[in-house]
């Protein structure tokens, strides 16, 4: 006759006497000392790596030089400079980013970045809400708080984005419609939530596109596979919140009426 197996009690005593934790008994998330840095919303990871790498970080009174070093929740004390982390003040603020610059820290190849446009502010440490290509321009968003920005961008509870560009041909309706049903490239699905024409001209058109998600390229990519070129792309609105007569290059602070109009995108 088989034996029975043990039943699960003894098997759980069994881990234990192993040395190894019961789930109940199992540490909380850990995540690397960079990464906590970062999500404080006072510096990049990079920028943290880099500090910690300098030797400027200490963590329960001692000094770590592993980006990766394992930080429990709830964290212990962690000093930059002598001095402990405290979450900085939170800023919200919009920029109209001008065609030409990269959105970005700082280039590899040295070209300037939509930082340039913060010169002189004594700003702290802020970082893009999103994305525009080089040679994209408009409305773009910055903040120090990771949650908001995280929020913004989730395509579940972030607001659609509103685009105007200009093409290099006049489409007819049919390729409106094709717009907004969708193509395959490159192995992700890219469609437009709405297209509309704005104005034509005798050779261009410029059309309005809404985005309610945002891939790498999207729009340019978009129009290729329709044989669209574009020739202008600019970002007028973020949900309810449009660039209005903010000057190319300028910023401004995002005041509580902006915020309720990105709605559930909204601090707090």
């Amino acid at each position: 006759m088989r034996s029975r197996r043990p039943p699960a009690a003894p098997a759980a005593r069994t881990h234990a006497a192993r040395g190894r934790a019961t789930p109940a008994a199992r540490p909380s998330v850990r995540h690397g000392l960079a990464r906590v840095l970062s999500k404080a919303g006072v510096c990049s990871r990079s920028e943290a790596a880099r500090w910690i790498a300098e030797g400027r970080v200490r963590v329960a009174g001692r000094t770590i030089l592993d980006p990766e070093f394992p930080i429990a929740s709830p964290a212990p004390v962690i000093e930059v400079d002598g001095q402990p982390l405290a979450p900085p003040q939170r800023i919200y603020l919009m920029l109209n980013k001008p065609r030409g610059v990269v959105t970005t820290v700082q280039d590899e190849r040295g070209r300037d970045t939509v930082y340039r446009c913060f010169d002189g502010a004594q700003l702290p440490w802020l970082a893009p809400v999103g994305r525009l290509d080089k040679a994209s321009e408009g409305l773009l968003l910055f903040s120090n708080d990771p949650q908001w920005a995280a929020r913004l961008t989730d395509p579940a509870t972030g607001p659609d984005k509103t685009y105007h560009v200009q093409i290099d041909r006049l489409p007819d309706e049919a390729t409106l419609a094709a717009l907004q049903a969708g193509v395959e490239d490159e192995g992700e699905f890219l469609a437009a939530q709405a297209v509309r024409v704005l104005r034509s001209g005798d050779k261009t058109a410029w059309l309005e596109v809404v985005l309610d998600e945002g891939r790498n390229r999207h729009i340019r990519r978009l129009l290729a596979a329709f044989d669209l070129q574009v020739l202008r792309l600019v970002r007028v609105a973020i949900g309810g919140l449009s660039l209005g007569d903010l000057g190319k290059g300028q910023w401004r602070l995002l005041q509580d009426a902006d915020q309720g109009r990105l709605g559930a995108a909204a601090p707090g």
